[in-house]
């Protein structure tokens, strides 16, 4: 069994646990109270290209720890001080000791929009995102059939939210497109092998439909592997719309310079 699988196992149990004891029901009732949606895709628009979207991240299953240090709120107030277009928010306990708890409290102190960073397989999931204040979920396609992302992207926009589509492969990339995403993550990690590389991304934008990404029908994001301005540099001009960036941020003692050293800002 990959990690990856382990993951999804895993991330199915915890689903099952948790509606023991709130319901889906009770979940979309909970939105009624919920912080009015912010556009991610505004927010990605409006900055300098690439944005930044920048990644609240403590630990991963092949990195460890990252960053021992950890206050969540002041590092995504660091980061939207500093230039971020968006948030990303680990959510996972088990294996990247992220929390909601940790979102909810950022949605608090924060006034840009934040993607709940998790590994999504249902419904719930999305739900305990609006509810808590999340503006964006992510949606892996190797973790879901078609007809599971399907679903999960209608279910994420009906609730005014916007999913990033994550993709590693060629094969993927079809099949987010089949599903009719328009912000897509190309993932320079391979979630099976936790190989890195940023051939990936220029690779894969190189079998888009011609001038899909100039007007406008598609957003791309370039996620993983990404640690200097050269970096940045590279995914801008091979035609990203956003970089995720997190571990190159969280392992720096001035998280502030790192990022503004990344958008270019002197």
């Amino acid at each position: 069994m990959s990690i990856l699988e382990e993951i999804l196992a895993e991330k199915h149990r915890e689903v099952a646990e948790r509606s023991k004891g709130t319901s889906l029901g009770e979940l979309e009732s909970r939105m009624a109270t919920a912080p009015a949606v912010r556009s991610f895709i505004s927010a990605l628009d409006r900055a300098i290209r690439p944005a930044i979207i920048a990644e609240v991240k403590k630990a991963s299953p092949s990195r460890g720890v990252i960053r021992a240090d950890f206050d969540p709120v002041m590092i995504a107030q660091t980061y939207e001080a500093n230039g971020a277009a968006c948030l990303s928010v680990l959510t996972d306990e088990k294996y990247f000791q992220g929390s909601l708890d940790y979102l909810i409290s950022i949605r608090s102190a924060c006034q840009i929009p934040i993607l709940r960073k998790d590994f999504t397989v249902d419904r719930y999931q999305i739900a305990e995102a609006r509810a808590s204040g999340a503006d964006a979920i992510l949606l892996i396609v190797a973790a879901l059939t078609l007809e599971e992302l399907k679903d999960l992207k209608l279910y994420t926009e009906a609730l005014g939210m916007t999913a990033l589509v994550e993709v590693h492969s060629a094969v993927e990339l079809e099949s987010a497109l089949e599903a009719g995403c328009t912000l897509i993550g190309i993932n320079n990690r391979d979630l099976h092998t936790f190989i890195t590389s940023l051939d990936t991304t220029r690779s894969l934008i190189a079998t888009l439909p011609n001038g899909s990404i100039e007007s406008g029908t598609l957003r791309i994001v370039s996620e993983s592997g990404i640690f200097t301005r050269a970096d940045i540099v590279a995914i801008r001009d091979a035609g990203c719309t956003a970089a995720l960036v997190g571990e190159s941020m969280m392992r720096e003692a001035d998280i502030g310079a790192k990022l503004r050293e990344l958008i270019g800002i002197d």
